[in-house]
């Protein structure tokens, strides 16, 4: 395990990065006492937003906004159930 301080740390980053994906456990500290722990990202996550991240037809998406629906939608905010 390795621990150092947050300035040691500004100018070891590249060393620590490595040992961290090296399989060691990196600990930055600030006045001595642990802050934070470097480990290499295991997967990489999904992007839930952007272009072509909706996954459903275009029918149903316009089905959504059927007026009737939209009368249903306004009747739940103005608390008429």
């Amino acid at each position: 395990m390795q621990q150092c301080n947050l300035y040691e740390a500004k100018a070891r980053l590249s060393q620590l990065v490595q040992a961290a994906l090296d399989g060691e456990e990196v600990l930055i500290a600030r006045a001595g006492k642990p802050a934070v722990r470097l480990v290499p990202v295991s997967e990489q996550i999904p992007a839930t937003t952007g272009w072509g991240s909706l996954n459903i037809e275009f029918e149903a998406l316009d089905a959504a906004f059927a007026p009737d629906i939209e009368q249903e939608v306004a009747k739940l905010f103005e608390g008429k159930h």
